[in-house]
Parts: structure tokens; C-alpha cells; sequence
């Protein structure tokens, strides 16, 4: 597993990656720039939060870490990995459809609620990196 130590970093290809369900307490990073935006990273094994401009952008209970983040108007993906199953929450525009795929597999369309919040449920295999994609319908 290939937990991130800086909790949060920029990567080559423009994407974002966080996360470190490892640690036995919770860990923090603010003000990390990445494309004229201040993120916020909190971290530990039972919960990973990530914020952008201090507005939620996504959470998983437990805590798991986050590869290749990518947020367009259309599209939001990123690759997951932890140790147990995990539920997450996104924010993305309210009231709006959503096809979400987990593995290129497609497992429904979600409308988010008032505020823009998507739960998933994710089955995780302790050494399987699972891919996520949110397509606006």
C-alpha cells in the first residue's frame, strides 16, 4: 500500500494525491497550494478529510488514501485504497445526477441531496487499489 507520508502532494500528471490510514492519530496539513487553491488534509486510520478553500470536497470513514484526484465541471475521479471497507462522501453540485462507477464497473446513477453530498459505500481488499469515477448524467 503506498500510504502518502507528506499527507498531501501535486503529482506529474497534475492530479492530487492525500491520505494515511497508517497513523494511530490524527494529522493535519493546511495550506497546500495546488492550482491557485488552499487545501486542507486531516488524517489518520479512522477518518481522511479533504478540503478545498475551506469547502468540504470528500471524506472516508475509515481512512484511506486518495491517488490521482482529478475535479472537472463533467467528472470526478481518483483511485482509493485501505484496509476494511469504507464509506465516502463527496461534494459535488446539489441536487444533480450522477453516473458513478466503481472499477469501470457501472453501479447506478445518484442524485446528490441540498448540499451537494454523494455517499458511496466501497468493499476494499486490504491489498487492491480500487478506481472511482462520478460523471455528471
Amino acid at each position: 500500500m503506498a500510504v502518502i507520508k507528506e499527507l498531501i502532494r501535486k503529482e506529474s500528471d497534475g492530479t492530487l494525491s492525500f491520505g494515511n490510514f497508517e497513523l494511530d492519530t490524527k494529522q493535519k496539513k493546511s495550506d497546500f497550494e495546488f492550482e491557485g487553491d488552499l487545501y486542507k488534509v486531516k488524517t489518520f486510520k479512522e477518518i481522511t478529510k479533504l478540503e478545498k478553500n475551506g469547502m468540504f470536497v470528500y471524506e472516508s470513514v475509515p481512512g484511506t488514501v486518495v491517488t490521482k484526484l482529478k475535479i472537472t465541471d463533467e467528472e470526478t475521479s481518483f483511485l482509493v485504497e485501505g484496509i476494511t471497507d469504507t464509506s465516502i462522501t463527496l461534494e459535488l453540485e446539489p441536487e444533480t445526477e450522477y453516473m458513478v462507477y466503481v472499477d469501470d464497473a457501472n453501479i447506478g446513477t445518484m442524485k446528490t441531496n441540498l448540499g451537494g453530498k454523494l455517499p458511496l459505500s466501497l468493499e476494499i481488499d486490504a491489498d487492491k487499489i480500487s478506481s472511482i469515477r462520478v460523471v455528471k448524467a
